[in-house]
């Protein structure tokens, strides 16, 4: 099941995705009554994806970010894969959506793309055994950890070059029925290839992350876990248009803008 957070005429909702391009008159939201974080009706009403804006498919509390989980990425960087993971946040507005600008900030001078496989999480959770980690989750989406390369080297603390305004775009909606194990993830910037991997490749599985990370903290609904990019990471340009895309989920896409 596909599941978009949309807005039409001022006004925000969930709905179902049904169809894709090959359905006649195109794919059609199911607006579904309440939210997804608990059982929920379909509400029957339907809208054309066309006629909506997608936005981003939750609202975290927090998003809490994976670094160097595939080998070829962390060597890329000049980097060893790290014993433990390596965690760090991003704030809640760093968020944005499917078709959204990036918005290159103003203090850097290399700006990096990211593919990532997202985890949403459906439901507060602590101390997660590996054998429940499946049922905390909601769902899976695309994202981009957009990241300063130079302020990440040379402030060495992560929270400016990962965290800035537009940093985190999500998208275009939350698949809840998926094998996140063997999954192809894919960067291209205007059209040209530039990541190509598999979630096979992950050093540490999604069991392994979220056992991790509620060790330490609680996890709410509608947070999300960035599990890691793999390698072939580049620069990306004001006018660039970069789009991320994952096998069984979709495609995120959004369009570099200069910071105004």
């Amino acid at each position: 099941m596909r599941i978009a957070r949309f807005s039409i005429d001022g006004n925000v909702a969930f709905g179902v995705v049904e169809g894709d391009a090959s359905t006649e008159g195109g794919p059609v939201l199911d607006i579904i009554k309440g939210h997804p974080f608990a059982e929920f009706e379909r509400s029957g009403q339907k809208i054309p994806l066309s006629k909506v804006r997608l936005l981003p498919p939750v609202l975290p509390n927090k998003v809490v970010a994976i670094g160097r989980n595939y080998a070829e990425h962390a060597a890329e960087l000049g980097n060893e894969v790290p014993e433990v993971p390596v965690t760090f946040f991003k704030p809640s507005t760093a968020v944005t959506g499917p078709g959204d600008p990036i918005a290159y900030p103003s203090f850097s001078s290399e700006l990096h793309h990211e593919a990532e496989l997202a985890v949403v999480i459906g439901r507060m959770c602590r101390e997660v055994p590996r054998e429940r980690v499946k049922d905390v989750i909601l769902g899976y989406t695309c994202a981009n950890d957009v990241t300063a390369r130079d302020v990440q080297q040379r402030e060495k603390q992560w929270a400016r070059a990962k965290g800035f305004d537009t940093s985190c775009p999500l998208g275009p909606w939350i698949e809840t029925e998926l094998d996140p194990s063997d999954l192809g993830i894919m960067c291209t910037v205007n059209g040209e290839q530039r990541q190509l991997g598999r979630t096979s490749d992950m050093v540490r599985s999604i069991e392994d992350l979220i056992v991790h990370i509620t060790e330490a903290m609680t996890l709410l609904p509608g947070d999300v876990v960035l599990t890691g990019t793999p390698a072939g990471v580049g620069p990306l340009n004001v006018g660039d248009e970069v789009a991320v895309t994952i096998e069984g989920i979709g495609t995120l896409t959004n369009k570099v803008i200069k910071r105004g």
